[in-house]
């Protein structure tokens, strides 16, 4: 199976606070917050899996992200958020199956175009590529056919490639599609 996710924060207080309080969902500390998370991905991910992480994995030393990551679930692609840039993740080796700032992939001949930022045009936009973003945590509606794949907008849990389909049939075509 094929997820996607994005905004983690895993061991960063500021957002585990924010997700107590503001979310209503009560965490008493980051160490319970992160295991929400991770228990929440467990449940859907499985080891031999594909997840796309489309940025702010975790904060810390290296050895905290580290024992984070092996916590969880499946062959992680990072695609580098702004948090992941400033804690240095993609110096460490060996964390991930793939460490991009921006990736295209192909699943059933449709591309999809994978960045931490939403964008307002990508790569193929014009013949109706998508685009799946993170960053905003629920905050900005997609535009055409994207959408922010964050956790705070999937009940804390990663989607499936069958959701993202599903998604997308509900959304209209690119506004810059050429017509043929």
């Amino acid at each position: 199976m094929i997820w996607f996710t994005a905004d983690l924060h895993l061991n960063h207080p500021v957002i585990a606070n924010i997700r107590a309080f503001k979310k209503g969902l009560g965490f008493k500390s980051t160490k319970e917050h992160d295991q929400f998370i991770i228990t929440n991905w467990n449940l859907v991910v499985k080891k031999k899996d594909e997840v796309y992480l489309l940025g702010d994995f975790c904060f810390g030393a290296h050895e905290i992200v580290r024992s984070l990551r092996t916590q969880l679930n499946g062959k992680i692609h990072l695609i580098m958020g702004s948090h992941d840039y400033a804690n240095r993740i993609h110096n460490i080796p060996g964390l991930f199956t793939s460490v991009s700032d921006l990736k295209t992939i192909k699943i059933n001949h449709q591309k999809i175009i994978l960045c931490h930022y939403a964008m307002r045009v990508w790569a193929y936009s014009h013949y109706n590529s998508w685009h799946l973003f993170g960053h905003s945590h629920g905050k900005l509606e997609g535009w055409g056919k994207s959408f922010d794949v964050g956790v705070d907008c999937w009940n804390y849990f990663p989607i499936s490639i069958d959701r993202v389909i599903e998604e997308m049939n509900k959304r209209l075509d690119n506004f810059n599609l050429i017509k043929r």
